[in-house]
């Protein structure tokens, strides 16, 4: 077990987010948002924290989404990436 790590979390994001057209302050609105969501727990999951990240991450850009999901759930293959993206599109579908 290790301590939650911002700094962790900021260089995740900025390799996501690398030449993605993002405002500036998104990766620091985002590890902000993160830390602020455990800073009342003792312990945290790496599985916690990569969930948060990926929640940011799909309302802000859904390339960097796919690009940090393909590190967190140990993308195999194409169809991995498939997956994961007939899932964000069906997350976008408004409900009817």
């Amino acid at each position: 077990m290790q301590p939650f790590d911002p700094e962790k979390v900021r260089a995740g994001l900025e390799s996501a987010l690398a030449d993605r057209p993002v405002p500036p302050d998104t990766v620091e609105r985002l590890v902000a948002r993160t830390e602020a969501l455990f800073e009342s727990m003792s312990t945290v999951t790496t599985q916690d924290v990569g969930r948060v990240v990926l929640e940011g991450l799909r309302e802000v850009d859904e390339v960097a989404y796919l690009r940090f999901a393909s590190v967190y759930k140990e993308f195999q293959g194409a169809s991995d990436f498939e997956r994961e993206m007939a899932a964000l599109e069906e997350s976008a579908e408004p409900a009817s």
